[in-house]
């Protein structure tokens, strides 16, 4: 089980999980190697940070930039590529420790 498929069973049976991130497509809000703490929400908004599926490939730590009621979410990075439209979100990160200290909190 990779660290994918480890954090959407722990979102599905516990509601929450935690996994590290890599990558810069996040800057300046996330750095890569940030440890995040997702939780499983009813309802997702834009700027939310989520854990989601798009186009077959698990996106980590991506923002849902626009919502259609036919579409679903629209998933973007913060320099503005957008990943693509989806329905598969498991859960939003609800908090960012880098260097043990809190960078990211959601509101």
């Amino acid at each position: 089980m990779n660290k994918f498929e480890r954090l959407k069973s722990d979102l599905e049976t516990l509601g929450t999980g935690r996994m590290k991130a890599f990558g810069s497509s996040m800057l300046p809000i996330l750095k890569s190697g940030t440890l995040l703490t997702f939780k499983k929400e009813t309802e997702y908004h834009i700027g939310d940070i989520v854990f989601c599926k798009v186009k077959g490939h698990y996106i980590d730590a991506h923002k849902i930039i626009k919502r259609d009621a036919g579409k679903g979410y629209l998933i973007a990075n913060n320099h503005g590529f957008e990943n693509g439209w989806t329905r598969t979100i498991y859960g939003k990160v609800i908090l960012g420790e880098y260097e043990k200290r809190i960078i990211y909190k959601s509101e």
